[in-house]
């Protein structure tokens, strides 16, 4: 039987930048995916409001991953939900969707899974798929910077490469070596000031904002 591996990257994307493109880019050459599904959220509750249109961030997303080798797919279900958006539904909704043999591996920054605890159902997550994170400056991974039932839950999920390729669900990958310091707050702040953070953003995401004057206020 051959099994289709999908990758899952969520997020605000709000504006997408390199440290979003590195993240799915290292996932996608450590697993093989047969895709890269991008899922930009709708109604983050944890967030207190997008800058940018669910339209505007779609569309910079089209033109950050335009170079990978998996097919990628953004996927909008998050967006057009009427409710706060919850991994949890997305995820049950992902599996039902795709079948109980297919591997699913949803991809978080190091931030998130530091506050992985404070998400709704959050152990139920590995029912549906599996959980990657990746590390980057100031936000390790380790056990000691987890919450304790999260360091734990990883510790006795984790899982080589090739296990989460060849199972459906319910392993963890920590990655240690992705050392990306970008935030999407530092870039909105740096573009309010006038400034032009090229090294932080594709050109083209880049180039968009500009031209719709993204961000300025």
């Amino acid at each position: 039987m051959t099994r289709r591996r999908i990758l899952l990257l969520g997020g605000s994307f709000d504006p997408v930048h390199n440290g979003h493109v590195a993240l799915g880019a290292y996932f996608t050459r450590l697993l093989h995916p047969d895709e890269l599904r991008i899922l930009p959220a709708g109604n983050p509750w944890q967030k207190q409001g997008l800058h940018a249109s669910p339209a505007e961030r779609v569309e910079m997303l089209q033109r950050a991953f335009v170079r990978q080798p998996a097919e990628i797919v953004i996927d909008q279900r998050e967006i057009l939900r009427e409710r706060p958006t919850y991994t949890i539904d997305t995820l049950r909704e992902l599996r039902a969707e795709l079948g109980p043999q297919a591997s699913l591996a949803f991809v978080l920054g190091a931030d998130q899974l530091r506050q992985l605890d404070t998400w709704k159902e959050w152990r139920q997550l590995f029912d549906y798929a599996h959980l990657c994170a990746a590390s980057r400056p100031g936000f390790a991974i380790d056990a000691g910077n987890l919450p304790a039932d999260v360091a734990g839950e990883i510790s006795r999920r984790a899982a080589t490469p090739e296990q989460i390729r060849n199972t459906p669900h319910g392993l963890a990958y920590l990655a240690s070596n992705l050392a990306m310091d970008i935030s999407a707050s530092a870039i909105r702040a740096a573009l309010q000031r006038g400034e032009r953070p090229q090294s932080l953003i594709p050109d083209g995401v880049l180039d968009y904002i500009e031209q719709h004057q993204l961000y300025k206020i």
